[in-house]
């Protein structure tokens, strides 16, 4: 079987998010991901665009969860954001 270089990270949470890179903790362990063009964000099934992305995740720093899959460089390839509901206007 090929396996190219994929890293799952389990759940962690966001310590910070400028929208280059996404530092994130795991218990005591705090890791640095890049944040690239190529970098896909999603909420469930949906992609979520760069710019709604960063502002979630800058509100969320310390609090929020996510899951990150890396190239195995420290280049985040796909980040999922938890689900939300839209509020009613």
């Amino acid at each position: 079987m090929l396996t190219a270089g994929l890293v799952l990270a389990a759940s962690m949470t966001v310590s910070s998010f400028d929208g280059k890179e996404l530092k994130v903790k795991d218990g005591d362990k705090e890791t640095t991901y890049k944040v690239t063009d190529s970098t896909k964000f999603k909420s469930g099934d949906k992609d979520v665009p760069l710019e709604a992305a960063t502002k979630m995740l800058s509100k969320g720093a310390g609090k929020m969860k996510v899951d990150i899959t890396d190239d195995g460089k420290g280049n985040a390839t796909e980040v999922k954001l938890p689900m939300f509901k839209k509020k009613d206007k």
